[in-house]
């Protein structure tokens, strides 16, 4: 007996550490509430029981054990005898449109870059075209903004050895996202956090709400007033127990049991409990929602009326593995759940697959009662490009596959009735394909150029901007697609120098754009070799179909030529209000005349 729970414990370490080491990659962290801080809790409601045809819950404790430690037999076979070509895919990036300019008392300022109008995206910068809120650190600075000339810092919030990751704003409601790390072992020690702030007045923030669970905070959205965060957990076994999630609320903890959890039979190396949580985020005595799912790895979100989740799925066949012959590489597939959601409401409603792994949700979309995806699969040891297009019950009604073989996607977009799909090895086809009738997506033309676009944001409904790389250097281009057929560069600028970087290749929301202002500023670090120089800050562009894309100006936080630069005074984010350009980093807020870039004013973090 002792030596059966000893071969179990080895077992299930394996597989754990296989887990960690697949969530590691593709998890963010984050924090918790101040200990001397106890905000008045609604009590924590029974899971999400509407009825559901796509999911069945577990029976029992015991069930739910011998459901992973069968999945964790299957890893096993594999990890003992290798899998030739089995190679994760990258990291996915999460990436997002631009709002249009918002009033705040009758004052234009720039909105956080999303994708889906009304779908709000959680960011370690804030504007309500008043303040400023950003995530420094351990802290959270509140700033009065405009008038520039009279900015100053209003308050700080401090988390005291916790740390917020993200935060929205909404009205008078600040809700930050946060993450207690990790001390010790199992890696579900790590418990995320929601916090609730009353910010009617700045100078004096009040926690009103504070919801922990265990495991990884991995995205979030805001609609109207609910904030929908997903939160994932390996799943795994220490001696016949279950490590289930919980939930913390003040002293109380609760844990989430295995007749609360979904799950489908399917195949997959890597199980973790990926839970949705909604939370109205102004009314503080209403009970969150939640769901919880037995489920792979969360790879990517995309959420419009519903959340579409995707989990990279290996198909197996430990069957045919003989002690002379190691296992056949898996299939890469992607599975997506689509969970409907209403002001609150979480119901899980289909689930379909697709081959292939996707980039990142700019790979994402639906519409007109269709869901969109672009893939990137391996087949015989080579890459090729695919779309695919599925009905509300995820299953395939529309496919074009094997788009540029031996090229992997490096950025999409999806717009309307047409989608926009860059693909690299050497040089840069940027695809133009018509997906207006579902059944039947179609290439409408390409072009290819030197170098490629990590990034793809609309100008207007028949041009394109691109932000990548063309050798060692940040490339900005401006793509004209009137001409579906025959799409063209119209214009580009590409950084001198050596060498140069930009955070918005793997960061949609550092990326500024405004049409109406021909304004274009992202972060730019370059690097002279000649003169052994390097610079990071913001650099603004003027772009316009009349005169292209024309370089206007930088601004830095650095010392003027350092010998070497500090990761706190890299501007990570930028924005306007009115004619200010305000530029953000760990330690300090410049504000520049956005017209000629004359320093106005400048507040130090504190």
């Amino acid at each position: 007996m002792q030596r059966e729970i000893k071969r179990k414990a080895q077992l299930y370490g394996v597989a754990a550490v296989l887990l960690a080491i697949a969530l590691m990659t593709i998890c963010y962290h984050f924090g918790a509430q101040p200990p001397e801080i106890q905000p008045t809790q609604p009590s924590w409601p029974q899971p999400t029981t509407q009825p559901s045809a796509l999911l069945k819950t577990f029976s029992s404790h015991e069930e739910l054990r011998d459901f992973l430690a069968t999945s964790m037999e299957y890893a096993r076979q594999y990890y003992d005898r290798g899998v030739p070509g089995w190679v994760l895919p990258p990291t996915p990036i999460p990436t997002y449109l631009a709002e249009e300019a918002k009033l705040a008392a009758g004052l234009t300022y720039s909105a956080t870059n999303i994708q889906v109008a009304g779908v709000d995206e959680a960011d370690i910068v804030k504007t309500d075209g008043k303040h400023i809120y950003v995530v420094s650190g351990e802290n959270i600075f509140i700033l009065n903004a405009y008038p520039p000339k009279e900015a100053e810092l209003l308050s700080k919030i401090s988390l005291n050895g916790t740390y917020p990751r993200e935060i929205f704003v909404s009205g008078d409601r600040l809700v930050v996202l946060g993450y207690t790390p990790y001390r010790g072992y199992p890696q579900v020690d790590e418990k995320s956090s929601i916090r609730v702030y009353d910010i009617s007045d700045r100078t004096k923030p009040i926690l009103k709400r504070d919801v922990s669970m265990s495991g990884d905070y991995f995205s979030s959205r805001m609609i109207d007033d609910y904030a929908y965060i997903v939160i994932s957990q390996p799943a795994y076994v220490i001696y016949d127990t279950v490590v289930l999630p919980k939930v913390y609320i003040g002293k109380e903890v609760r844990e989430i049991g295995a007749t609360q959890i979904h799950y489908l039979n399917v195949t997959d190396v890597s199980y973790s409990f990926t839970t949705i949580v909604s939370l109205n985020v102004q009314k503080d005595r209403e009970e969150p929602k939640y769901l919880t799912i037995l489920m792979g790895s969360a790879s990517c979100m995309y959420v419009s009326l519903n959340i579409y989740v995707t989990f990279p799925q290996w198909m197996m066949t430990p069957k045919e593995v003989t002690p002379l012959m190691p296992p056949p590489p898996p299939r890469e597939l992607t599975m997506i759940y689509r969970v409907r959601i209403d002001n609150g409401n979480i119901v899980g409603e289909a689930n379909g697959t697709v081959p292939g792994y996707v980039l990142n949700q700019f790979s994402m979309d639906e519409y007109d009662n269709h869901f969109r995806v672009a893939t990137t699969t391996w087949v015989n040891g080579g890459s090729q490009n695919n779309v695919y297009v599925l009905d509300m019950s995820m299953n395939i009604v529309g496919k074009l596959e094997n788009l540029a073989p031996g090229e992997r996607i490096y950025s999409a977009r999806f717009m309307g009735k047409r989608c926009y799909l860059v693909t690299f090895r050497q040089i840069d086809p940027f695809f133009v394909i018509d997906v207006e009738n579902p059944s039947k997506p179609k290439v409408l033309g390409y072009l290819k150029i030197p170098g490629f676009s990590g990034y793809l944001h609309p100008y207007d409904d028949d041009h394109i901007i691109g932000v990548g790389r063309e050798d060692t250097n940040v490339k900005i281009s401006l793509f004209d697609v009137s001409d579906v057929s025959a799409p063209t560069e119209m214009s580009k600028y590409t950084m001198k120098g050596g060498w140069s970087d930009t955070p918005v290749l793997s960061d949609h929301k550092a990326f500024l754009f405004d049409r109406s202002r021909e304004l274009l500023v992202i972060p730019v670090m370059t690097h002279s070799w000649d003169k052994y120089l390097t610079w990071q800050g913001a650099c603004m562009f003027s772009i316009s179909l009349s005169k292209g894309i024309t370089f206007r100006g930088g601004i830095s936080h650095q010392e003027p030529y350092p010998s070497q630069l500090e990761d706190n005074y890299f501007v990570k984010r930028t924005l306007y209000i009115e004619d200010v350009l305000y530029t953000i980093s760990n330690k300090k807020v410049k504000m520049n005349n956005i017209e000629n870039l004359k320093p106005i004013n400048e507040i130090n973090f504190r």
